[in-house]
């Protein structure tokens, strides 16, 4: 699933330490010499640190990158790659003994470079790596800017967003797995917004329609925190949006909320299928502007609750953050284990509409 996705030459760069990993040392703020994986499997990249994890530091400018690494070295490893606030790139990967195996990707780097209103910190400047797992391996990492990359946008609250600390983790931070080199997850998604705040807030919308080009797909999700929107905000907010991503060239997608782990017997409540204070089932109104919108909809309400439910009351817990594991009870957001399903569903839902990241995906 995640074999290597670059050309001979390319990758003969990477293991000789040629010119790719010289511009690499100097964004670095470094002077050493590149060395090969072959030749010295042993020794981190230029601009990294530590053994477990490991950690990497690149001072590039907002934008996106190609980035391109290689696992492995004199012995056996277990790794996972995580990009700038939380995000997987690389689920746990085994390499043998004096085995290097060759990863491409495109990131979003942004600042800050987790949640755009900063919630839970602003990072560093630049790009972050981090390498993490059983036994981390890394031989050589490659980042040179990306060029007419495609990049897919997401806009939505806590349930998607980059979360900043475990055991909290947004759907968006999962479905970057499943993403090959060429596109890149540009996630905007911020704790606590509802249609009406990121409409509002010059860091979400606005900021997200500035970097938006022709034919990004935009996926928009909201519900959790339009708990007493009626439904004409709620379809105004909506369509407002679609009709500004629409105004910049971008491709609208919209997401109705996941559902929430409220039972009542072993079926879900209607407030867990957001059917709101107001009265408003909001997953119905917003199929409703996808019809007249003509705008695609992946029915995540739908897909949560056929996959909550077939779990049941006890074992959908573990969807979600359970004291016994994560120290808090939260029938809200999700464990990582919780995140990838939902992204998965996410990923099924484009695959099947072929929407404009369908190309796109591993």
């Amino acid at each position: 699933m995640f074999a290597g996705n670059m050309t001979l030459q390319a990758r003969h760069a990477v293991l000789s330490g040629t010119a790719g990993l010289l511009t690499l040392a100097a964004l670095a703020g470094t002077g050493a010499a590149a060395q090969s994986a072959a030749a010295a499997p042993q020794a981190l990249p230029a601009g990294c640190s530590g053994t477990s994890p490991i950690t990497c530091h690149y001072g590039v400018a907002p934008g996106t990158y190609d980035v391109t690494v290689s696992i492995g070295g004199v012995l056996a490893g277990q790794t996972e790659m995580w990009a700038e606030a939380r995000r997987l790139m690389l689920p746990g990967t085994r390499t043998e003994a004096g085995a290097v195996a060759t990863y491409s990707f495109t990131v979003n780097v942004r600042q800050p470079e987790g949640q755009p209103t900063g919630q839970g910190g602003t990072g560093n400047p630049g790009l972050d790596l981090r390498f993490t797992g059983a036994a981390p391996q890394v031989s050589a990492v490659s980042v040179k800017p990306a060029t007419q990359p495609l990049v897919a946008y997401l806009a939505g609250d806590s349930t998607v967003c980059d979360q900043p600390s475990a055991p909290y983790t947004g759907w968006g931070q999962m479905i970057t797995t499943a993403v090959r080199p060429g596109a890149a997850i540009g996630n905007y998604g911020d704790s606590g917004e509802s249609s009406g705040s990121f409409l509002s807030n010059s860091a979400l919308l606005p900021a997200l329609l500035a970097r938006v080009r022709a034919n990004d797909p935009v996926f928009i999700q909201f519900g959790h925190n339009d708990k007493q929107t009626s439904v004409s905000a709620y379809r105004n907010n909506l369509t407002t949006m679609i009709s500004r991503v629409r105004a910049k060239g971008g491709v609208p997608v919209l997401v109705t909320p996941p559902v929430r782990r409220l039972f009542d017997g072993d079926r879900l409540t209607p407030t867990a299928l957001h059917v709101n204070g107001a009265g408003a089932n909001l997953p119905a109104e917003m199929r409703a502007v996808g019809a007249a919108q003509r705008v695609p909809v992946i029915d995540l309400t739908a897909r949560s609750k056929a996959l909550v439910e077939s779990l049941g009351p006890s074992a959908s817990a573990q969807l979600f953050l359970r004291s016994s594991v994560d120290g808090v009870t939260d029938n809200t957001h999700f464990s990582q284990y919780g995140a990838t399903r939902m992204a998965g569903l996410v990923l099924q839902s484009i695959r099947e509409q072929n929407l404009p990241l369908a190309a796109y995906l591993r």
